[in-house]
């Protein structure tokens, strides 16, 4: 069986949790508790822009939210 992450011609969904960090994750896998579906699906490439012209700041919300 080959790893539901690494497989580029299936469909992915973009997460986001409370601290507005971001992941990549297989569309067949339902989506763990404490993540929101921010985008898709779509191909993994395709996911992977997303977080790219998105997810700007890498640091978590609450980090961001004390040093301003």
């Amino acid at each position: 069986m080959s790893n539901p992450f690494e497989q580029e011609d299936r469909e992915y969904y973009v997460l986001r949790n409370a601290e507005e960090q971001h992941s990549v994750w297989p569309a067949v896998i339902p989506v763990p508790a404490g993540w929101e579906v921010v985008y898709g699906p779509a191909l993994k490439p395709l996911c992977q822009l997303y977080i790219e012209e998105n997810w700007l700041d890498m640091r978590p919300k609450s980090l961001r939210s004390v040093l301003g």
